[in-house]
């Protein structure tokens, strides 16, 4: 049986990681990984529904993986530590 390959930033340490939430947040992060985005067109380019990117998000913000910047619509993207952690990984 082959493990599923889950970005490394999506473990978060303060909440149980499940699999449905580990891939959720892998798309979300792969998506950042490359631009910063609105919550909408995040959910647009990775599939997933609306509130489920947002629910996921808020969960890497608190962890300090992602940021949102400005008034609503948020615009988010990967922190400095977000980043770091990728850089130490490779």
């Amino acid at each position: 049986m082959l493990k599923e390959a889950y970005h490394p930033n999506a473990y978060l340490t303060s909440i149980r990681n499940v699999k449905l939430g580990l891939k959720a947040r892998t798309k979300i992060l792969k998506v950042l990984e490359s631009r910063s985005l609105e919550t909408k067109n995040i959910a647009g380019e990775a599939g997933l529904h609306y509130h489920v990117v947002r629910y996921h998000l808020k969960l890497l913000e608190k962890e300090g993986i992602v940021q949102r910047k400005g008034s609503r619509p948020y615009v988010w993207g990967l922190t400095g530590l977000g980043q770091k952690r990728l850089v130490d990984l490779r």
